[in-house]
């Protein structure tokens, strides 16, 4: 027998035998076809060990959630399917049974991922919005969070965002691109207050807002208004602040940018410039599409640096630029996609944009993120079609759920099981918590739980699998990753 193998056998005799051993549950998503399967059994292998070690003393950002978004494209295509896979997907989203999803956003007007451009607010120069109304959002969209939250047994939290206000608002009277006119300044702080109003009359209670989702704009292609630093903040201090304030939604959460991380310090920087202004910014929404592959950790340090008590939080990523693969789960763990920056980033930027392998970026960006003070993650459309729409714009991307309507057919790809490997086990008010990892090549995160329960997630991206030790307190427990998998462990 070699020392190697002496070792490995070593290891899982200490596993089986020894009394001070952690109790553990581990659940695995792989690329050999794992799906969140709970593993009994691991491998003797004969190198690779690794040693993961959980430090609970220190302790690091509080989580907020997990989840999706809800759109118009998802609430239209779900309403096309028949009423048990339509159940069956929610309840595969927001089931304690299922990936227990926390923190939600959806759009205020139309965006994207919607089936035409509309406002709540279609009456030119209707300046104290007297002709509000959200009954473009009653056929799809609010049914679709209503049954959510029947579904879920812990509730959610909702996080609206505008994409732009109505084209009458604005400086180039467009949905596209163009400013809002200062004139409007405070009509559109009221457009806010009265979607609170409106949406608690259909029983939903919104959390949150993003004060304007992508204020650099997206190229001129789809809904979006434009803001800088500077406009944004004095437009949450002079206006939408005090006008929450004021009609009795004070507590209701802002999160300015809403954007790239590259961005981040020179928003923060204005975000959080005084006091005065820091006072109605409760934190920071940031999205993913800078990179395939960097998480930008200096970023997000800088910007909790900034404002350690306030939200930092992914409310946007996706699969973009992509028409989904139809069950093909292979696809989803190969470095084949590519994103919109592969054909339009500018030069210097394309190798921030090589091709990737789906779930690497989603698993590499939300412990990268869960490591570096990110305290919530958002995940784009809950569900797509198999063109990966419908959208008016024909912007074709991926969700973790694709479905065929003509067919009634549900195809939950890797990405699903991917997002319920944190979704699921790490809940709201968890604790992010220290790991020490002796190997660079896997991504670790840790959190306990508000219930004290301790959660790991590993991610291996390598075509290796490896023995891992992991301890805590004094005690520890050997088993092993596959490769190319994602792991969570339960400590008992």
């Amino acid at each position: 027998m070699t020392l190697s193998k002496f070792f490995a056998y070593t290891l899982l005799f200490m596993m089986y035998n020894c009394s001070e051993d952690l109790q553990i549950n581990v659940y695995e998503t792989s690329a050999s076809g794992n799906k969140l399967t709970k593993i009994t059994h691991f491998p003797v292998l004969e190198d690779s060990v690794t040693s993961i070690k959980i430090v609970p003393h220190k302790k690091f950002q509080t989580i907020t959630g997990f989840g999706g978004s809800f759109t118009e494209s998802s609430a239209y295509l779900l309403n096309k399917l028949s009423k048990n896979n339509r159940d069956r997907i929610l309840k595969a989203y927001f089931s304690k049974d299922g990936a227990a999803y926390s923190l939600t956003r959806t759009h205020m007007n139309s965006c994207d991922f919607s089936l035409t451009n509309y406002s709540y607010t279609p009456i030119e120069n209707d300046i104290n919005l007297e002709h509000f109304s959200v009954n473009e959002d009653k056929d799809d969209l609010i049914p679709l969070i209503k049954d959510a939250l029947s579904i879920s047994e812990d509730g959610f939290k909702i996080i609206a965002s505008p994409w732009t206000a109505a084209p009458w608002m604005k400086d180039n009277n467009n949905w596209v691109g163009g400013k809002l006119l200062p004139k409007y300044y405070d009509t559109w702080a009221l457009f806010f207050s009265k979607y609170i109003d409106a949406y608690k009359a259909e029983g939903i209670d919104i959390w949150g807002f993003t004060v304007e989702n992508e204020p650099h704009g997206n190229g001129n292609n789809w809904e979006s208004m434009h803001y800088t630093p500077k406009e944004m903040t004095d437009f949450v201090q002079f206006h939408l602040g005090p006008k929450l304030e004021a009609d009795g939604h004070g507590e209701k959460v802002i999160l300015g940018y809403d954007q790239n991380r590259a961005g981040l310090k020179e928003w923060v920087d204005e975000m959080y410039r005084d006091q005065a202004s820091s006072k109605y910014f409760d934190g920071t929404a940031i999205h993913w599409y800078e990179s395939t592959y960097d998480y930008f950790p200096e970023a997000l340090q800088y910007a909790h640096h900034k404002a350690p008590d306030k939200y930092l939080i992914e409310t946007e990523g996706c699969v973009d630029a992509e028409v989904p693969k139809w069950q093909d789960d292979a696809w989803y763990w190969k470095k084949e996609a590519t994103d919109w920056g592969w054909d339009w980033a500018k030069e210097e930027d394309k190798y921030l944009h090589p091709k990737y392998a789906p779930v690497n970026r989603y698993a590499r960006d939300i412990i990268g993120c869960l490591n570096n003070w990110v305290d919530g993650w958002v995940d784009w459309n809950m569900v797509l079609d198999k063109q990966g729409g419908p959208n008016w714009f024909k912007n074709w991307c991926v969700a973790p759920v694709i479905v065929d309507p003509e067919t009634d057919e549900v195809y939950f790809t890797p990405l699903y099981y991917t997002m319920a490997h944190f979704s699921k086990y790490i809940r709201p008010n968890a604790k992010i918590i220290g790991v020490e990892n002796t190997n660079k090549k896997l991504m670790v995160t840790a959190a306990e739980n508000p219930d004290k329960s301790v959660v790991v997630v590993i991610f291996n991206e390598t075509e290796k699998a490896n023995t891992i030790n992991l301890s805590l307190n004094g005690k520890s427990v050997v088993f092993s990753i596959d490769a190319k998998a994602i792991q969570t462990i339960q400590i008992q």
